[in-house]
């Protein structure tokens, strides 16, 4: 590899560091989008059903969710489609803004993520929350808050 002077390369440490992190993150995405498979959801469906679950009258602006699960409004757009014909969610004009829509959670959608959240979160003890001691888990978090503040912020916000 050629390298360049003014380029501040990764020490062996850094560099254990990052792909340590670029594993987990990987290998962790993919056992949970495995744990959800029997419920015919993905890993994309659940965030979703998580987000309008938690939202007033379950019920999110599309643009708000798209921004809320880093989403195109294109690539939402198609996953609410795919949700709809489960039944999950369904679509509402917005009054105030013509153009506007809503993603809505139904009472299928509802049921899924109740019947679904414990399992889920079963997964996430296993494979995640419950590997570490509860001081590492505070420092873990302390850790990647400033990460996640500057990566909201290059976003806009979020």
């Amino acid at each position: 590899m050629t390298t360049d002077s003014d380029t501040p390369w990764l020490t062996d440490q850094e560099q254990r560091a990052w792909r340590t992190h670029l594993d987990v993150s990987r290998l962790l995405m993919h056992q949970l989008e495995r744990d959800l498979q029997p419920f015919g959801l993905t890993n994309n469906d659940y965030e979703i059903l998580v987000n309008l679950s938690e939202a007033e009258d379950h019920r999110l602006r599309m643009s708000d969710l798209a921004t809320s699960t880093l989403q195109s409004k294109s690539r939402l757009s198609h996953q609410i489609t795919r949700m709809e014909n489960a039944g999950l969610v369904r679509r509402e004009s917005c009054e105030s803004d013509r153009r506007g829509l809503y993603a809505v959670l139904t009472e299928e959608g509802w049921d899924t993520m109740r019947r679904v959240a414990p399992h889920h979160v079963a997964s996430v003890r296993k494979h995640f929350i419950d590997l570490f001691p509860a001081e590492d888990l505070q420092a873990f978090r302390t850790s990647l808050t400033p990460v996640a503040e500057h990566l909201r912020k290059e976003r806009g916000g979020l």
